[in-house]
């Protein structure tokens, strides 16, 4: 008779929950950014200008990576690296513009098909002589030609974290807490010393979506009466933490702050695509605005920022002379 009677109050709450349900799907887009806004590395005392002379640079990434490359056009490409795309932002294009050289590795290749936060490590420690020579997916560049430039990015789901998690983190964990996330970049640092004549530019990964499919009804209704978060709370909630990683790997006193050369910067894409702290998530979604993947609008947006940015970086890296280079 006990578990009879629990039983139907189990139900008599969730008849009650089910008039309080969302319906249809949610919409977070809204949502302010979470996060102050913090001061990254100072740029300021070097030229905006294209470089004096070409250089290799090498772009590790997945699926928003290549569109970022991409120019605009119809879907043309394989394993993520793409001529012309519907979300294309036009990077490749206008990196060439300004006399690099562009060369990428993505899916299908050993050099780019694992870009997750805690790949990074390993990758770099046991593949930094392919990546510095790496020409187009597993290809290598002609002999003693180098890459001179190496950006990496992780992909979206790398801001999906589920918590902050516990002090210092470790670095070959999959779980996506920002101390695991934090542990993993902290060990970088030591392989770019390595190569004091290497630019590594950090690109934080993409934000996530702002709409979300609400769960099933029964489902929402389990979740309310053992107090689980909904969809949309876990949405939010990574989208904090994802905040407060990135500010971290961006600000002048986080991740780089003991770091004692020049050849390691961060370019925040991950707050371009916020709207620039406008939300902690993505304000140029697709598919209706729950694709993650940016749009082409938001790449070029991304793009005029970055390639001024690049162009003071290799300056700030001593690749190229302030004066005439």
């Amino acid at each position: 008779m006990t578990a009879k009677i629990a039983l139907f109050g189990l139900l008599a709450a969730g008849a009650v929950f089910v008039t309080m349900l969302p319906v249809g799907s949610s919409d977070l887009s809204t949502e302010r950014g979470s996060g102050a806004r913090v001061r990254p590395m100072d740029l300021s005392e070097f030229s905006e200008t294209r470089p004096g002379r070409s250089l290799d640079l090498l772009f590790i990434h997945h699926s928003v990576g290549g569109t970022w490359l991409a120019d605009p056009g119809p879907e043309r490409g394989a394993d993520c690296i793409f001529e012309t795309h519907p979300n294309g932002g036009g990077l490749r294009r206008a990196l060439e513009e300004q006399g690099y050289t562009v060369h990428e590795a993505s899916y299908g290749s050993r050099i780019g098909q694992d870009t997750d936060i805690n790949h990074w490590p390993p990758k770099f420690r046991d593949q930094m002589k392919q990546i510095l020579t790496c020409q187009r997916q597993d290809s290598l560049l002609p002999d003693g030609q180098r890459n001179r430039i190496v950006m990496f990015k992780s992909c979206y789901p790398n801001n999906q974290f589920i918590g902050p998690g516990t002090l210092p983190g470790r670095t070959d964990e999959a779980e996506r807490t920002v101390a695991n996330a934090k542990a993993a970049y902290s060990a970088l640092p030591d392989y770019f010393e390595l190569h004091p004549d290497v630019l590594f530019v950090c690109v934080t990964a993409p934000p996530v979506a702002p709409k979300i499919e609400p769960d099933a009804l029964w489902k929402a209704v389990v979740r309310r009466i053992i107090g689980r978060p909904t969809p949309e709370e876990y949405l939010l909630s990574g989208g904090r933490f994802a905040r407060e990683f990135n500010n971290w790997l961006k600000a002048e006193d986080g991740w780089l702050k003991d770091y004692p050369l020049r050849n390691v910067v961060v370019f925040d894409y991950y707050d371009i695509l916020t709207g620039e702290g406008g939300s902690d998530l993505l304000k140029y979604p697709t598919g209706d605005g729950y694709d993650s993947h940016p749009s082409s609008k938001g790449q070029r947006i991304a793009t005029a920022e970055f390639v001024p940015f690049l162009n003071c970086s290799v300056r700030r890296a001593g690749l190229v002379d302030e004066v005439g280079g």
